[in-house]
């Protein structure tokens, strides 16, 4: 099976030797989204619910440039230092809720305070 690369200025770029996201038939598969404004390079706030806003702005945008949205998403793991980030996520997905893996961890790049990576398929 092939896979095809998935790419916008809309999220920020990848910073290491990977893809924003990649489609694989009627999936996408997008990598972890670190709180990155596109248009600053800068995070998007100093607290974990700005942040994690951003991780989930940035999966969206990818999404769009593959012709899909946040409805597709049908799985999720989300790597974290504060669980406030659940105030945030019913904002982006309504019930039912995508599956969803959460790992609290130590540190994350860049001194992130949320990661966020999403699987979305084609209905």
């Amino acid at each position: 099976m092939s896979h095809v690369k998935n790419q916008t200025e809309h999220a920020p770029a990848a910073i290491g030797p990977y893809s924003q996201a990649v489609q694989a038939g009627g999936t996408v598969y997008v990598s972890g989204q670190l709180p990155i404004n596109p248009a600053t390079g800068e995070f998007a706030g100093e607290d974990i619910r700005a942040q994690a806003r951003q991780s989930l702005e940035n999966i969206k945008a990818i999404l769009a440039a593959a012709g899909m949205g946040m409805p597709n998403v049908v799985k999720t793991t989300v790597l974290l230092q504060d669980m406030a980030m659940n105030e945030v996520y019913p904002e982006y997905f309504p019930e039912p809720y995508p599956a969803r893996a959460a790992f609290q961890v130590a540190k994350l790049p860049k001194g992130a305070l949320v990661e966020i990576e999403a699987v979305a398929v084609q209905p």
